[in-house]
Protein backbone atom coordinates (compact mmCIF):
# COMPACT_ATOMS: atom_id res chain seq x y z
CA UNK A 1 0.00 0.00 0.00
CA UNK A 2 2.78 2.39 0.93
CA UNK A 3 4.61 1.48 -2.27
CA UNK A 4 1.54 2.37 -4.34
CA UNK A 5 1.19 5.73 -2.53
CA UNK A 6 4.87 6.51 -3.03
CA UNK A 7 4.62 5.73 -6.74
CA UNK A 8 1.59 8.11 -7.02
CA UNK A 9 3.52 10.94 -5.37
CA UNK A 10 6.51 10.42 -7.64
CA UNK A 11 4.29 10.32 -10.73
CA UNK A 12 2.55 13.54 -9.59
CA UNK A 13 5.83 15.38 -9.10
CA UNK A 14 7.07 14.17 -12.48
CA UNK A 15 3.90 15.36 -14.26
CA UNK A 16 4.14 18.78 -12.54
CA UNK A 17 7.76 19.14 -13.62
CA UNK A 18 6.86 18.29 -17.22
CA UNK A 19 4.02 20.83 -17.20
CA UNK A 20 6.28 23.60 -15.82
CA UNK A 21 8.83 22.90 -18.57
CA UNK A 22 6.21 22.71 -21.31
CA UNK A 23 4.18 25.77 -20.22
CA UNK A 24 6.58 28.54 -19.00
CA UNK A 25 3.74 30.93 -18.15
CA UNK A 26 2.82 28.66 -15.23
CA UNK A 27 6.16 29.53 -13.63
CA UNK A 28 5.24 33.30 -13.60
CA UNK A 29 1.83 32.89 -12.01
CA UNK A 30 2.68 34.28 -8.60
CA UNK A 31 0.60 36.00 -6.03
CA UNK A 32 0.77 39.83 -5.84
CA UNK A 33 3.18 40.77 -3.03
CA UNK A 34 1.59 42.48 -0.05
CA UNK A 35 3.28 45.84 -0.77
CA UNK A 36 2.02 45.89 -4.37
CA UNK A 37 -1.45 44.81 -3.30
CA UNK A 38 -1.49 47.61 -0.75
CA UNK A 39 -0.66 50.10 -3.49
CA UNK A 40 -3.67 48.97 -5.52
CA UNK A 41 -5.90 49.12 -2.48
CA UNK A 42 -4.82 52.65 -1.50
CA UNK A 43 -4.91 54.03 -5.04
CA UNK A 44 -1.24 55.04 -5.13
CA UNK A 45 -1.00 53.89 -8.75
CA UNK A 46 -3.75 56.30 -9.88
CA UNK A 47 -2.57 59.06 -12.23
CA UNK A 48 -3.80 62.36 -10.78
CA UNK A 49 -3.27 66.10 -11.25
CA UNK A 50 -4.57 66.89 -7.79
CA UNK A 51 -1.18 68.32 -6.77
CA UNK A 52 -1.26 70.83 -9.63
CA UNK A 53 -4.83 71.83 -8.87
CA UNK A 54 -4.11 72.28 -5.16
CA UNK A 55 -1.13 74.52 -5.99
CA UNK A 56 -2.94 76.73 -8.48
CA UNK A 57 -6.64 76.82 -7.62
CA UNK A 58 -6.47 79.03 -4.47
CA UNK A 59 -5.09 81.86 -6.64
CA UNK A 60 -7.95 81.65 -9.18
CA UNK A 61 -10.79 83.97 -8.19
CA UNK A 62 -14.39 84.47 -9.28
CA UNK A 63 -15.20 87.90 -10.72
CA UNK A 64 -18.67 89.45 -10.75
CA UNK A 65 -19.41 92.79 -12.43
CA UNK A 66 -22.27 95.20 -11.95
CA UNK A 67 -23.50 98.30 -13.80
CA UNK A 68 -25.66 101.22 -12.77
CA UNK A 69 -29.20 101.03 -14.06
CA UNK A 70 -30.01 103.44 -16.89
CA UNK A 71 -33.29 104.18 -15.13
CA UNK A 72 -31.91 104.59 -11.62
CA UNK A 73 -28.31 105.74 -11.23
CA UNK A 74 -28.30 104.55 -7.62
CA UNK A 75 -29.18 100.97 -8.53
CA UNK A 76 -26.49 98.46 -9.47
CA UNK A 77 -27.51 95.49 -11.60
CA UNK A 78 -25.60 92.27 -12.19
CA UNK A 79 -23.75 92.55 -15.47
CA UNK A 80 -21.22 89.79 -16.07
CA UNK A 81 -19.26 86.83 -14.82
CA UNK A 82 -15.66 85.78 -15.18
CA UNK A 83 -12.51 84.58 -13.47
CA UNK A 84 -9.17 86.08 -12.55
CA UNK A 85 -5.69 85.08 -11.37
CA UNK A 86 -3.85 86.55 -8.38
CA UNK A 87 -0.40 87.43 -9.72
CA UNK A 88 1.11 89.18 -6.69
CA UNK A 89 0.77 89.20 -2.92
CA UNK A 90 0.21 92.95 -3.29
CA UNK A 91 -3.25 92.16 -4.61
CA UNK A 92 -2.79 92.47 -8.38
CA UNK A 93 -5.18 90.28 -10.36
CA UNK A 94 -5.14 89.62 -14.12
CA UNK A 95 -8.37 88.96 -15.99
CA UNK A 96 -9.76 89.53 -19.49
CA UNK A 97 -10.60 92.96 -20.83
CA UNK A 98 -13.98 91.73 -22.02
CA UNK A 99 -14.86 90.58 -18.49
CA UNK A 100 -14.60 94.07 -16.94
CA UNK A 101 -14.83 96.46 -19.93
CA UNK A 102 -18.40 97.60 -19.14
CA UNK A 103 -18.32 97.28 -15.37
CA UNK A 104 -19.14 100.06 -12.91
CA UNK A 105 -18.34 97.81 -9.96
CA UNK A 106 -16.12 94.70 -9.79
CA UNK A 107 -16.49 92.12 -7.03
CA UNK A 108 -13.77 89.52 -6.43
CA UNK A 109 -14.53 86.31 -4.53
CA UNK A 110 -11.62 84.18 -3.28
CA UNK A 111 -11.81 80.42 -2.80
CA UNK A 112 -11.32 80.81 0.96
CA UNK A 113 -14.62 82.72 1.20
CA UNK A 114 -13.26 86.26 1.32
CA UNK A 115 -14.87 88.92 -0.90
CA UNK A 116 -13.58 92.37 -1.86
CA UNK A 117 -14.40 95.20 -4.25
CA UNK A 118 -11.62 95.53 -6.81
CA UNK A 119 -10.02 98.64 -8.24
CA UNK A 120 -9.48 98.65 -12.01
CA UNK A 121 -5.79 99.49 -12.55
CA UNK A 122 -5.83 99.36 -16.34
CA UNK A 123 -7.13 97.47 -19.36
CA UNK A 124 -5.91 96.73 -22.88
CA UNK A 125 -8.42 95.75 -25.55
CA UNK A 126 -5.80 94.66 -28.07
CA UNK A 127 -4.54 91.82 -25.89
CA UNK A 128 -7.86 91.34 -24.04
CA UNK A 129 -6.16 91.80 -20.67
CA UNK A 130 -7.00 93.88 -17.61
CA UNK A 131 -5.41 94.33 -14.18
CA UNK A 132 -7.38 94.68 -10.95
CA UNK A 133 -6.24 95.28 -7.37
CA UNK A 134 -7.74 94.15 -4.09
CA UNK A 135 -6.77 95.12 -0.54
CA UNK A 136 -6.57 91.84 1.35
CA UNK A 137 -3.78 90.19 3.33
CA UNK A 138 -2.19 86.73 3.02
CA UNK A 139 -3.20 86.28 -0.60
CA UNK A 140 -2.43 83.03 -2.48
CA UNK A 141 -0.31 83.67 -5.59
CA UNK A 142 -0.29 81.53 -8.72
CA UNK A 143 3.00 79.60 -9.15
CA UNK A 144 5.27 80.83 -11.97
CA UNK A 145 8.11 79.27 -13.92
CA UNK A 146 9.83 81.78 -16.22
CA UNK A 147 11.89 79.03 -17.85
CA UNK A 148 8.85 76.98 -18.90
CA UNK A 149 8.30 77.08 -22.67
CA UNK A 150 4.85 75.79 -23.73
CA UNK A 151 5.01 73.04 -26.34
CA UNK A 152 2.40 71.18 -28.34
CA UNK A 153 1.34 68.08 -26.42
CA UNK A 154 1.96 69.49 -22.92
CA UNK A 155 -0.81 68.60 -20.47
CA UNK A 156 -2.72 71.68 -19.27
CA UNK A 157 -5.58 72.34 -16.86
CA UNK A 158 -8.07 75.21 -17.21
CA UNK A 159 -9.35 76.55 -13.88
CA UNK A 160 -12.26 78.96 -13.65
CA UNK A 161 -15.91 79.49 -12.76
CA UNK A 162 -18.00 78.39 -15.77
CA UNK A 163 -21.64 79.51 -15.66
CA UNK A 164 -21.12 80.39 -11.97
CA UNK A 165 -21.21 76.72 -11.03
CA UNK A 166 -18.24 77.24 -8.75
CA UNK A 167 -14.57 76.66 -9.36
CA UNK A 168 -14.12 73.96 -12.00
CA UNK A 169 -11.05 72.33 -13.55
CA UNK A 170 -10.98 70.94 -17.09
CA UNK A 171 -8.22 68.90 -18.68
CA UNK A 172 -6.50 68.88 -22.07
CA UNK A 173 -3.27 69.50 -23.91
CA UNK A 174 -1.69 72.42 -25.75
CA UNK A 175 -2.91 71.86 -29.31
CA UNK A 176 -0.90 74.65 -30.99
CA UNK A 177 1.18 77.72 -30.16
CA UNK A 178 1.47 81.11 -31.87
CA UNK A 179 -2.06 81.10 -33.22
CA UNK A 180 -3.05 84.37 -34.94
CA UNK A 181 -5.74 86.60 -33.46
CA UNK A 182 -9.37 85.72 -34.04
CA UNK A 183 -12.18 88.14 -34.83
CA UNK A 184 -12.43 89.21 -31.20
CA UNK A 185 -8.77 90.10 -30.88
CA UNK A 186 -5.78 91.19 -32.97
CA UNK A 187 -3.28 89.69 -30.58
CA UNK A 188 -1.13 87.16 -32.42
CA UNK A 189 0.29 84.74 -29.87
CA UNK A 190 -2.56 82.60 -28.62
CA UNK A 191 -2.04 79.17 -27.16
CA UNK A 192 -4.64 76.75 -28.52
CA UNK A 193 -5.91 74.04 -26.20
CA UNK A 194 -8.63 71.42 -26.14
CA UNK A 195 -9.31 72.01 -22.42
CA UNK A 196 -12.92 73.20 -22.18
CA UNK A 197 -13.34 76.97 -21.71
CA UNK A 198 -16.92 78.14 -21.21
CA UNK A 199 -18.64 81.37 -20.23
CA UNK A 200 -17.25 82.34 -16.84
CA UNK A 201 -13.87 80.68 -17.51
CA UNK A 202 -12.62 83.87 -19.19
CA UNK A 203 -9.72 85.34 -17.23
CA UNK A 204 -9.01 82.11 -15.39
CA UNK A 205 -5.74 80.19 -15.27
CA UNK A 206 -4.33 77.68 -17.72
CA UNK A 207 -1.68 75.74 -15.77
CA UNK A 208 0.69 72.88 -16.51
CA UNK A 209 0.90 69.57 -14.63
CA UNK A 210 3.03 71.25 -11.93
CA UNK A 211 0.37 73.90 -11.30
CA UNK A 212 2.47 76.67 -12.92
CA UNK A 213 0.76 79.40 -14.92
CA UNK A 214 0.85 78.77 -18.67
CA UNK A 215 -1.63 81.41 -19.78
CA UNK A 216 -4.87 83.31 -19.19
CA UNK A 217 -7.97 81.65 -20.65
CA UNK A 218 -9.75 84.00 -23.01
CA UNK A 219 -12.34 82.29 -25.23
CA UNK A 220 -13.43 79.27 -27.17
CA UNK A 221 -13.50 79.29 -30.95
CA UNK A 222 -17.30 79.06 -30.80
CA UNK A 223 -17.52 82.17 -28.61
CA UNK A 224 -15.37 84.08 -31.09
CA UNK A 225 -16.97 82.97 -34.36
CA UNK A 226 -20.45 81.58 -33.58
CA UNK A 227 -19.36 78.36 -35.31
CA UNK A 228 -20.30 75.26 -33.32
CA UNK A 229 -17.04 73.56 -32.41
CA UNK A 230 -15.60 71.35 -29.70
CA UNK A 231 -12.09 71.25 -28.32
CA UNK A 232 -10.79 74.55 -29.71
CA UNK A 233 -10.08 77.14 -27.03
CA UNK A 234 -7.48 79.87 -26.60
CA UNK A 235 -5.29 81.33 -23.87
CA UNK A 236 -2.99 84.35 -23.72
CA UNK A 237 0.58 83.16 -22.98
CA UNK A 238 2.11 83.83 -19.59
CA UNK A 239 5.03 85.83 -21.04
CA UNK A 240 2.72 88.30 -22.82
CA UNK A 241 0.44 88.46 -19.79
CA UNK A 242 3.28 89.53 -17.49
CA UNK A 243 4.57 92.12 -19.97
CA UNK A 244 1.14 93.73 -20.40
CA UNK A 245 0.44 93.55 -16.65
CA UNK A 246 3.63 95.44 -15.84
CA UNK A 247 2.78 98.15 -18.39
CA UNK A 248 -0.74 98.55 -17.03
CA UNK A 249 0.53 98.81 -13.47
CA UNK A 250 3.14 101.40 -14.49
CA UNK A 251 1.00 103.60 -16.77
CA UNK A 252 -2.62 102.49 -16.43
CA UNK A 253 -2.58 101.70 -20.15
CA UNK A 254 -0.29 100.06 -22.68
CA UNK A 255 1.87 102.63 -24.49
CA UNK A 256 3.04 101.13 -27.77
CA UNK A 257 5.66 102.33 -30.18
CA UNK A 258 4.67 103.23 -33.75
CA UNK A 259 6.46 104.06 -37.01
CA UNK A 260 3.58 104.08 -39.49
CA UNK A 261 4.46 101.48 -42.13
CA UNK A 262 2.70 98.65 -43.88
CA UNK A 263 4.94 95.70 -44.64
CA UNK A 264 5.25 92.40 -46.45
CA UNK A 265 7.42 89.52 -45.34
CA UNK A 266 10.23 88.76 -47.77
CA UNK A 267 11.08 85.22 -48.81
CA UNK A 268 14.31 84.17 -50.59
CA UNK A 269 12.76 84.59 -54.06
CA UNK A 270 11.64 88.15 -53.35
CA UNK A 271 15.04 88.93 -51.83
CA UNK A 272 16.77 87.96 -55.10
CA UNK A 273 14.34 90.11 -57.12
CA UNK A 274 15.24 93.01 -54.85
CA UNK A 275 18.94 92.30 -55.42
CA UNK A 276 19.43 91.62 -51.72
CA UNK A 277 21.53 88.86 -50.23
CA UNK A 278 19.49 88.71 -47.04
CA UNK A 279 16.89 85.97 -47.13
CA UNK A 280 14.59 87.36 -44.44
CA UNK A 281 13.18 90.78 -43.78
CA UNK A 282 10.20 93.10 -44.21
CA UNK A 283 9.50 95.05 -47.37
CA UNK A 284 7.90 98.46 -46.77
CA UNK A 285 4.79 98.33 -48.97
CA UNK A 286 3.20 101.57 -47.76
CA UNK A 287 3.64 104.24 -45.15
CA UNK A 288 1.94 107.08 -43.32
CA UNK A 289 3.39 110.22 -44.99
CA UNK A 290 3.33 112.01 -41.64
CA UNK A 291 4.50 109.04 -39.58
CA UNK A 292 7.83 108.56 -37.82
CA UNK A 293 9.22 106.25 -40.54
CA UNK A 294 8.63 108.77 -43.34
CA UNK A 295 9.97 111.64 -41.27
CA UNK A 296 13.12 109.66 -40.44
CA UNK A 297 13.95 108.91 -44.09
CA UNK A 298 12.62 105.37 -44.66
CA UNK A 299 11.03 104.85 -48.06
CA UNK A 300 8.56 102.52 -49.75
CA UNK A 301 10.35 99.40 -51.12
CA UNK A 302 13.09 99.61 -48.49
CA UNK A 303 13.84 96.12 -47.15
CA UNK A 304 14.11 96.21 -43.34
CA UNK A 305 16.52 93.52 -42.17
CA UNK A 306 17.36 94.76 -38.67
CA UNK A 307 15.88 96.91 -35.90
CA UNK A 308 18.00 98.11 -32.99
CA UNK A 309 20.76 95.65 -33.97
CA UNK A 310 18.36 92.68 -33.96
CA UNK A 311 17.69 90.68 -37.16
CA UNK A 312 14.11 90.68 -38.45
CA UNK A 313 12.51 87.30 -39.12
CA UNK A 314 8.92 88.37 -39.83
CA UNK A 315 6.61 91.37 -40.03
CA UNK A 316 5.15 90.37 -36.68
CA UNK A 317 8.64 90.30 -35.20
CA UNK A 318 9.24 93.85 -36.51
CA UNK A 319 5.94 95.11 -35.11
CA UNK A 320 6.71 93.61 -31.69
CA UNK A 321 10.14 95.26 -31.55
CA UNK A 322 8.64 98.64 -32.44
CA UNK A 323 5.63 98.26 -30.11
CA UNK A 324 7.87 97.39 -27.15
CA UNK A 325 9.98 100.52 -27.66
CA UNK A 326 9.08 103.60 -25.63
CA UNK A 327 7.86 106.51 -27.80
CA UNK A 328 10.55 109.16 -28.26
CA UNK A 329 13.35 106.58 -28.36
CA UNK A 330 15.75 106.75 -31.31
CA UNK A 331 16.79 103.36 -32.69
CA UNK A 332 18.75 102.27 -35.78
CA UNK A 333 17.03 100.50 -38.68
CA UNK A 334 19.15 98.43 -41.04
CA UNK A 335 17.64 98.47 -44.54
CA UNK A 336 18.53 97.37 -48.06
CA UNK A 337 17.81 100.10 -50.63
CA UNK A 338 18.54 99.45 -54.30
CA UNK A 339 20.69 96.50 -53.28
CA UNK A 340 22.85 98.53 -50.90
CA UNK A 341 22.81 98.38 -47.08
CA UNK A 342 21.82 101.56 -45.28
CA UNK A 343 21.39 102.58 -41.63
CA UNK A 344 18.51 104.92 -40.80
CA UNK A 345 17.82 106.28 -37.29
CA UNK A 346 14.09 106.35 -36.55
CA UNK A 347 12.46 108.22 -33.67
CA UNK A 348 9.65 105.98 -32.41
CA UNK A 349 6.22 107.58 -32.11
CA UNK A 350 3.19 106.53 -30.06
CA UNK A 351 0.58 104.22 -31.55
CA UNK A 352 -2.49 106.40 -32.15
CA UNK A 353 -4.85 103.42 -31.86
Amino acid sequence: MLAILARSVVYGIAVAAVLLVAIPSLRNSQLIPEATLAQFETGNELLSYNYAVRRASPAVVNIYTRRYSSENRLQLNAEGLGSGVIMSDKGYIVTNYHVVARADQIIVALQDGRIDTAQLIGKDQRTDLAVLKIELDSLPVIPFNDSYDPAVGDVVLAIGNPYNLGQTTTFGIISATGRPGMSFNRQQDFLQTDAAINKGNSGGALVNSRGELVGINTASFQQATDIETYGISFAIPYSLTVKIMQKLIADGRVIRGYIGVEGREVNPVMARLLDAEQLRGVLIAGMDPNGPAAQSGLKVNDLIVGINNQPISSFRNALDLVADTRPGTKIPFRVIRNGEPLDVTVTIGEDPS
